[in-house]
């Protein structure tokens, strides 16, 4: 294991914001990880675990503790079950399963981060999340001191929301197994209406793996969610608000004030989101709310690509991408009634 001391954090987050940590271990296998974790909590040392640091804002002031960068490898392919260990970066692994020919999270292609951190979230986009292909995770249970193996069901998998987020203090997650799909080469049934129109076929078809990857990639670097060290639009946690899910009395007055804000004949993005509730578009909300592309005059900006991104455009703190984060809350809720609630994880500052 490799041990820091007053170590820097903001090259380990995509953001490029954020102070130094008291203490900064890397471990490379699954017993260094457990080792630091097991240490760490005996000391009654406060812990933050980093994967690929593409879900994290920490303040200004850094992180008075451990922090443990997770740089496990390890990625095994047994028919169609998919293990990796959770250092492993994501992109990689999407690219290991199209080129097996397997299907199931090839519209997942370009998220950063680590393979570890994609259950934690329930990483999804473009109609695919791994909620629907993970079959287990193996993780080291701080409370009971043991290594546990959790099914998918245990998992408690929602939008953007897992059993490991709910408790989040419980559980470091050591690998991820996925059951894919052989469908002879083709993608998974395309979902998303944008990918399904640049693709030109209907909503359920299927297309070739590497067709399917690409588009993605193509959709994702227009708007600034494929790292770039050269484009400042990617230096972001990319999307940085959750799509608000509202149910019937609540979507019904959202509606009301789209239309005396915007018009009569305006509806909102409106999609199901199980009995009686409806999932709206957070970018949509931050554009109507007058957040358009490029908002912003200081260091932290809404990004030129994406209304849901907000961006470090070389010389921004935390503290200024949180007064932006707040303005974006208050301009929503001011003119809508909905409170944005952010995606990526706070470290020692909230909004």
């Amino acid at each position: 294991m490799q041990e820091l001391h007053d170590a820097p954090l903001a090259p380990l987050t995509t953001f490029r914001l954020g102070g130094p940590a008291t203490r900064l271990v890397t471990a490379t296998t699954d017993d260094e990880v457990i080792a630091a974790v097991r240490e760490a909590d005996a000391a009654g040392t406060p812990l933050l675990v980093i994967g690929g640091g593409s879900n994290l804002v920490i303040g200004d002031k850094g992180f008075d503790g451990t922090a443990l960068v997770v740089a496990t490898k390890g990625v095994t392919l047994d028919g169609t079950v998919l293990e990796l260990a959770a250092g492993e970066v994501w992109t990689d692994a999407v690219a290991a399963g199209v080129e097996a020919g397997l299907a199931g999270i090839e519209c997942l292609a370009g998220i950063p981060g680590s393979a570890g951190a994609t259950p934690i979230q329930n990483v999804g986009a473009y109609g695919q999340e791994v909620a629907s292909t993970i079959t287990e995770v193996v993780a080291y249970d701080r409370r009971s001191g043991e290594t546990v193996t959790l099914s998918n069901e245990e998992c408690a998998f929602s939008y953007r929301h897992s059993r490991f987020k709910a408790d989040p203090e419980r559980y470091v997650v050591l690998r991820v197994r996925f059951r894919l799909e052989d469908a002879d080469g083709m993608s998974g049934p395309v979902r998303y209406a944008e990918t399904a129109r640049v693709l030109g076929v209907a909503p359920g078809e299927r297309v070739p793996l590497g067709t399917a990857r690409d588009t993605v990639l193509k959709l994702r670097a227009g708007k600034g969610m494929v790292l770039d060290p050269e484009d400042h639009d990617t230096w972001s946690a990319g999307s940085f608000f959750t799509n608000p899910i509202l149910d019937d009395e609540t979507f019904a007055a959202f509606r009301t004030r789209v239309r005396e804000r915007l018009g009569d004949g305006v509806e909102p993005p409106a999609y199901p989101a199980g009995e009686g509730l409806t999932k709206t578009s957070a970018a949509w909300l931050i554009d109507k709310a007058g957040f358009t592309k490029g908002y912003g005059s200081g260091p932290a900006r809404i990004s030129t690509k994406h209304t849901l991104a907000l961006t470090n455009r070389g010389e921004a703190t935390t503290e200024d991408l949180l007064t932006l984060a707040r303005e974006v809350v208050t301009g929503v809720r001011e003119a809508f009634g909905i409170t944005l609630v952010n995606e990526p994880v706070m470290v020692g500052v909230s909004l």
